[in-house]
């Protein structure tokens, strides 16, 4: 069965607190985080903050994933506000291994995010010292997007060379799952499914998580 991690992108700000709190009586494990800075990106959504307290209410996992320029910066600062596994892009890190280690060098998980168009083969000299990829299925910067098809192919691929290579590395997926198609995904590879819509957007978001996990 898939990690399910609910994207609070699509959370009720309104109403932070109880979306929190309906989630810590659901079966996902994971808290998605999305922290976009309207550059890397065409869109801001939240930041150390709104972080800070959601870490407050949960101790679940909370997986935090920055669509951002420079995030070398800023990763202490998110190691500080909770954050378990902090991604980055591989296409905002000119030099990315000195990233991944900054973050594994402060206790958190390191993952990579991918863009839609960006190749897996350029994962190849990174896989090792990872422990999460991001796997964009829509263009970052906004929920509520339809999942890209070809998304399937790339996550056989990079199954494959993970199984290849004997790796423990987690294939996430992020944007537009559904309870249509998440057997699809988890039968090309998929460990970890992210849900933002689908959850928080159901008159059931309990049920629609149980729906996902149940997921083979």
């Amino acid at each position: 069965m898939p990690i399910i991690a609910p994207s609070l992108l699509a959370a009720d700000f309104l109403h932070l607190a109880d979306e929190c709190t309906m989630l810590n009586k659901s079966e996902a494990e994971w808290f998605h985080l999305d922290v976009m800075d309207g550059r890397f990106v065409p869109n801001i959504s939240f930041g150390l903050p709104v972080i800070e307290q959601i870490r407050k209410t949960t101790t679940k996992v909370c997986d935090v994933h920055l669509m951002i320029v420079e995030p070398e910066k800023y990763i202490e600062a998110f190691k500080n506000a909770g954050a378990d596994i902090l991604s980055v892009h591989i296409e905002a890190c000119p030099h990315l291994h000195r990233n991944i280690e900054q973050i594994k060098s402060l206790g958190m998980k390191a993952g990579v995010a991918v863009n839609p168009h960006t190749p897996i083969c350029f994962l190849s000299d990174i896989l090792h010292d990872i422990d999460v990829v991001n796997l964009m299925s829509v263009d970052p910067g906004f929920g509520g997007q339809k999942f890209i098809e070809f998304t399937l192919e790339k996550i056989r691929q990079l199954r494959r060379i993970i199984d290849e290579r004997g790796l423990k590395v987690l294939i996430e997926i992020d944007g537009g799952v559904t309870l249509e198609n998440a057997a699809t995904i988890v039968e090309a590879g998929a460990d970890v499914l992210i849900a933002g819509s689908t959850v928080f957007k159901s008159a059931d978001p309990i049920g629609a998580i149980a729906q996902l996990k149940a997921t083979t």
